[in-house]
Order: structure tokens, then sequence, then C-alpha cells
């Protein structure tokens, strides 16, 4: 009995967990970039003092969903779109190095170039830092910023930068991180040479954005699936109950 009640019980809480990663992926199925969170549940051994007499499940997010999704023409300036496997790559709150997709990009006041959400984006020496006001800005399909300050000539362009785009060796895996930026998952993988340095094999699609890779159909399926199966888990407790208080009455008999 004790087991039935176990099994049932770690698996409705691993349900709840499953759940909350669809959830999040419905969220953002508006969200330029976003990588959907990948679920899968396996049995584990409860491992305590003695041999191990408990199975239980456990759900985990092993990667992300690394598939691109559809591109959406702006016209905006400020908008990009990575062609293939490249990344771009910016400035997190910790100030270390973190790779991105996301193409809706920003100036601050101060002329610092940024994601949507306010991740300094890295050029060839660190952060980009425009000299404005400008009149004119381009982004050319290496990354290469072009400006014409306030007034400038019509014919006068000036390279200011370039956008550090990244395409990833296949040794090596990124992982998505609480923020929605990617770093690899070895924690030594920054010091392995080529991995972070700026590939030329890298284009981008200018004046468009990448759209989230969720399909929301499936990631609804999903859901219904996983209540149901919550819902069984439920039922296997309450059935567990029942033929508890069956065995008492029965004991109490003799």
């Amino acid at each position: 009995m004790d087991k039935m009640l176990w099994v049932a019980m770690s698996g409705a809480k691993q349900n709840l967990m499953a759940v909350s990663v669809q959830a999040n992926n419905l969220a953002n199925v508006k969200t330029v970039g976003f990588k959907a969170d990948l679920v899968q549940a396996r049995s584990m051994q409860a491992f305590g003092e003695g041999l191990p007499t408990r199975v239980f499940s456990m759900a985990e997010r092993p990667s992300q969903n690394m598939s691109g999704g559809t591109m959406i023409t702006t016209g905006r300036d400020l908008d990009i779109a990575i062609q293939g496997d490249g990344w771009m790559a910016v400035e997190d709150k910790n100030g270390q190095e973190a790779y991105t997709r996301s193409g809706n990009l920003q100036i601050t006041p101060e002329g610092l170039l940024t994601t949507s959400t306010g991740q300094p984006v890295i050029g060839e020496g660190g952060p980009i830092l425009l000299p404005i006001p400008v009149d004119k800005i381009e982004i050319g399909l290496d990354g290469a910023i072009v400006v014409r300050p306030q007034g400038a000539p019509a014919n006068f362009l000036e390279e200011v930068d370039r956008i550090k785009l990244i395409k990833p060796d296949n040794d090596f895996e990124l992982d998505k991180g609480n923020d929605g930026l990617f770093r690899p998952k070895e924690l030594d993988a920054f010091a392995q040479c080529g991995f972070c340095e700026a590939s030329p094999d890298v284009r981008i699609i200018k004046g468009a954005l990448e759209s989230s890779n969720v399909n929301a159909v499936t990631a609804m399926v999903d859901m219904v699936s996983l209540q149901r199966q919550f819902e069984m888990q439920n039922k296997m407790m309450k059935q567990a109950e029942k033929i508890d208080q069956q065995s008492d009455m029965l004991m109490r008999v003799f």
C-alpha cells in the first residue's frame, strides 16, 4: 500500500512540474527568438539507509528545441534575425557573455545598443556604444553597424562597430538559464578556442525578427495529457486511501 501511494504521489508532483514547463512555453508563444523547453520523464530509485525499495518518476528539462522560428518581416532598421545556427552575443546582468537570438534591438539615451530586455549587445571590443544623436543607422549582413551622425552630409557613413555573431561547435551544448539567455553547459567551455570567437560565416536578415518556435497546438495537447495524468495519480491516491480503510476495518473484525 505504501508503495502504491508513493508512486502516485511522486508522479503527481512531477506532472505539476512538467505542466509548469509547458505553461511557460505557451506564455512565450509571441516572444521573439524564444526556444521551447523540452520535458522528459524517467524512473528513479530512492536511495537511503539500506537497499533502495522505492521507485519514483522524475520530470526534467534536458534541453531546448533549437529549431528556428518563423521569420517575420518588420522593415525596422534595428530589427535583425539570425540565419542558420548562429547566435548574437550579449552581456548578462553579471557582466558575463551570453547568447540570444532575440533581435529586436533598442538604443538607450546614452547610445548603448541593447536587446528589448535590456542586455547590452557585444561588439568587437565589448558592449556597443553608438555616437548619438544619429540621423541614420544600418546593420549589415555581417553585423557591421554603420551610422550617419546628425548633421553629417548625406553621403557620409561611418562604421562604428560590429555585432559579435558566433556559431557554436557541435561538441558543445548550450543551456538556457532562468534569464532566457544561453550559455555552454560545461563551465570550461568559454576557455575552448574558437567557440566564443566571432564567426565570419554567420549572416543576419535586416528588418526581420525570428518568432518563437513554440507550437501552440502541440503545447496545448501536452498540457491536456499532463493534466489527465495528474488526475489519474490523484485517483490512485484516493484508491490507496480506500484500500487502507478497508484493511483497517478488516483488522478490527479479527
